[in-house]
């Protein structure tokens, strides 16, 4: 097996189990290494560390296996490993009342690059690194071992494939291709979900916690759902009794989406409307207008995915935190998130505190939000809690 052998005193992270290894740290490269293949990973005293994926063509050189040089990287390890992560799912019952969850997230499934969503029979399988895609035949037969599945369908269509110098790509990996709509539940909701073309697989799972947080709270209020995508978070404010919603989206698409969602769900036309529009604009406009809410949700994108836009990203979270905390009503609650990795927690937390000082918000952080059980951070690897959310209250 070809071997990789780290410069002085840059093992450290691997004897604490981190999976990563960068460029940077290596000395040399033993072999003619096929880009994504399996390597052994040497200290550069020559002690054994790791089985890696390596990835010539990425900063991001060297992605940990396993960190046992007996283990054999093959069908029968990724079936263990996918087997574990189903097993953890069914242990916190998450398919029970979910049809929509996740099987395997990543490096806090010790699989890295390995993303699967389960949608009734249907995964849903992204892979994002070298090593991922090099394994994708032993990847998928292991799948299709753990699970009868009605179909394995592949959407790496996700541009960080280019740091690993691969094509995006779709497609049918096994059994049939999901139809255009599915439909899943998620506790007493119901959505529909695009597996071909929406966003990552389809839908946001990682948000289910929080969309019955909102549900909870929503009870006679009048809630501005922005950046609302298929209308996830409007569909559970106005099942948990919103007087109104407003669903505000750039895409006419998704609210195409979110109008059949709040439909599936026997929601009445008259409590909700979706709005297509720049969401900044639009807080601009609702202050002009002197409209303000008792709940908002701002759930944006990925405002900062490099250090190059880390400011610009902050000035942009900053910006829509503020125009929202002029809309929010005395006693009225502001759920906002972030799922920008590397945005902390307690930046986010500084941004959210500066954004209320410059709106004269007296306000109080009553809740930390986060993604769900079925999107666990292994304790090695904490740079997989991605999701921050903040339940704010405005106490002016």
């Amino acid at each position: 097996m070809n071997k990789v052998f780290l410069k002085p005193n840059r093992e450290k992270s691997l004897l604490k189990r981190h999976p990563w290894v960068y460029s940077g740290a290596i000395a040399r490269v033993e072999g003619d290494c096929q880009n994504g293949s399996v390597v052994e990973v040497y200290s550069n005293c020559g002690k054994f560390l790791a089985l890696a994926a390596i990835s010539q063509k990425s900063q991001l050189a060297l992605r940990v296996w396993s960190f046992d040089q007996a283990c054999i990287i093959n069908e029968d390890f990724f079936f263990n490993r996918l087997e574990k992560a189903y097993f953890l799912r069914r242990q916190l019952h998450i398919d029970q009342q979910n049809s929509a969850w996740r099987l395997c997230a990543s490096e806090a499934d010790a699989l890295p690059g390995v993303t699967i969503d389960v949608y009734n029979r249907f995964a849903v399988v992204q892979l994002t690194s070298a090593g991922a895609d090099f394994q994708k035949e032993n990847i998928v037969s292991a799948l299709q071992r753990l699970y009868p599945w009605q179909g394995i369908y592949e959407r790496s269509d996700v541009s960080v494939r280019k740091y690993e110098q691969l094509p995006e790509t779709c497609g049918v990996l096994a059994g049939s291709a999901p139809p255009e709509l599915l439909q899943v539940n998620e506790n007493d909701r119901k959505f529909y979900v695009d597996v071909l073309h929406g966003h990552k697989s389809g839908f946001y799972c990682d948000q289910r916690e929080s969309r019955s947080m909102v549900q909870q709270h929503a009870q006679g209020k009048s809630v501005l759902n922005l950046f609302c995508y298929t209308g996830g978070f409007g569909v559970a404010a106005a099942l948990g009794g919103a007087e109104y919603v407003i669903n505000v989206d750039s895409s006419a698409p998704a609210l195409e989406m979110a109008a059949k969602n709040f439909a599936l769900n026997n929601i009445d036309q008259a409590r909700y409307s979706n709005i297509n529009a720049d969401c900044f604009s639009f807080l601009r406009k609702c202050r002009g207008e002197k409209r303000t809410f008792d709940l908002i949700v701002l759930d944006p994108p990925k405002l900062v995915d490099s250090m190059r836009n880390m400011t610009k990203g902050c000035r942009a979270y900053k910006d829509a935190m503020l125009q929202s905390f002029y809309l929010l009503k005395p006693g009225g609650l502001l759920f906002t998130f972030s799922c920008s990795g590397l945005v902390t927690r307690e930046l986010f937390a500084k941004i959210a505190a500066d954004a209320a000082c410059d709106a004269a918000c007296d306000c109080r952080i009553i809740g930390e939000l986060g993604q769900g059980p079925d999107h666990p951070v292994s304790c090695n690897f904490p740079e997989a809690r991605y999701l921050k959310g903040l339940m704010i209250m405005s106490c002016n």
